[in-house]
């Protein structure tokens, strides 16, 4: 099974992230062989929308579950739609929870555990200095060659993922239109 661990650093003995959309790794392991895959999050200074852009990215790693600390509503509701399982209120050493969780002690979140925007600001609640940390960015530096063409990958494949969900929940509305009309 391949499942996805909110993490602070890069390997199995770092510690588990308490923010879904705003951790700085995801740590996708295969729960079989304890194979790992460190990716970075692209997410963790978007200005908004960072976890509906990481649960997209988490569906397009084709993860079926998602261990973390806090997820909020709109990565929930991408969860819920890509058929992924998150389990919420994890922390320790990222090693120590796949363990955890392979030993079926873990249970699935029935909704979402914290407010929109809770990891803004450090994860201090609703809002949490979004303002502040906007203004602290120096607009004035422009990226590098390689950091637009990150970006524009990392744009590119967020698009895929969304049109990836997108398509999957019209694919839903048409099959339920077509029960209706049958009926």
């Amino acid at each position: 099974m391949k499942i996805a661990v909110t993490s602070s650093g890069p390997g199995l003995d770092s510690q588990v992230e308490s923010r879904f959309g705003r951790c700085t790794y995801f740590i996708i392991v295969n729960t079989d062989t304890m194979e790992y895959e460190a990716i970075r999050n692209p997410n963790v200074q978007a200005g908004g929308g960072a976890g509906i852009q990481s649960a997209q990215m988490m569906a397009q790693n084709d993860v079926e579950v998602v261990l973390t600390g806090n997820c909020g509503p709109n990565a929930y509701q991408v969860f819920s739609q890509a058929g992924i399982k998150i389990v919420t209120g994890v922390s320790g050493l990222v090693r120590d929870s796949v363990e955890k969780f392979k030993s079926g002690t873990m249970s699935e979140a029935a909704s979402p555990s914290v407010n929109d925007h809770f990891g803004i600001g450090g994860g201090k609640g609703m809002g949490g200095g979004m303002g502040r940390r906007m203004r602290e960015v120096n607009v004035s530096s422009s990226p590098s060659s390689s950091e637009a063409e990150i970006s524009k990958s990392d744009e590119l494949s967020t698009l895929k993922g969304q049109a990836v969900l997108l398509q999957s929940e019209l694919d839903q509305l048409v099959k339920r239109i077509k029960e209706i009309e049958e009926d």
